[in-house]
């Protein structure tokens, strides 16, 4: 199981999401309490090792921007949260992470993308991600998207997290507030929801070498 930190602002956070075992650290670089500049993101993303995926947060951004920011950062994906068409993700240098907030009572708003991986998040809130807010997983039993490319966000805590994935199957969760206490990255949260969204992972590697 894949995991992404995201909303990460320091060098501290980053690196302790790394010691824990992420996969991905995120980058917010639009409107947020989580928000960061590129010359910050680019200062941090300098210590992380090269196995470790930098992800690009943006909420419709100019495809220039995007670009010129994945390029000096660098980014490894471009996530994007507002309404970017096909032809704006066509134009991008990076891979891409399309981002879909789910209804709790359909998944009609999902529509096929040209992306690597597909975000189901919670509900839109003031404003794209980072809500907080969990949406009813079954939702999900009936969509066509190979589990392969799905990743799961929204509402996911250390607590929930080992769920999440027994439910869906993802091929990754994607966490931001869930990590947090008062605001700021939590590192014993991190630790602690790494720990359970691998925990299958350890299971099923127990049961191979038994």
């Amino acid at each position: 199981m894949l995991v992404k930190i995201c909303g990460i602002q320091s060098v501290a956070a980053a690196r302790a999401a790394v010691e824990a075992g992420a996969d991905f650290i995120g980058f917010v670089f639009a409107e947020s309490k989580r928000s960061i500049t590129p010359k910050a993101a680019a200062a941090i993303a300098n210590t992380l090792p090269h196995a470790i995926k930098k992800v690009g947060v943006f909420v419709n951004e100019t495809v220039d921007t995007m670009n010129t920011i994945a390029a000096h950062v660098p980014l490894d994906y471009i996530q994007l949260h507002g309404q970017e068409t096909a032809a704006v993700a066509a134009k991008l240098t990076c891979k891409i992470i399309r981002a879909y907030p789910v209804d709790d009572e359909n998944v009609s708003c999902i529509k096929p993308f040209p992306c690597n991986f597909y975000l189901l998040d919670g509900p839109v809130g003031k404003r794209p991600g980072g809500n907080g807010m969990t949406f009813n997983w079954s939702v999900l039993n009936h969509l066509s998207i190979p589990k392969d490319k799905i990743m799961i966000a929204g509402g996911l805590t250390p607590e929930n997290v080992h769920s999440a994935i027994e439910a869906l199957q993802p091929f990754a969760v994607d966490v931001s507030s869930g990590v947090e206490t008062n605001g700021k990255k939590d590192f014993e949260k991190i630790n602690q929801f790494i720990v359970h969204a691998k925990r299958k992972d350890e299971f099923d590697a127990n049961l191979h070498n038994a």
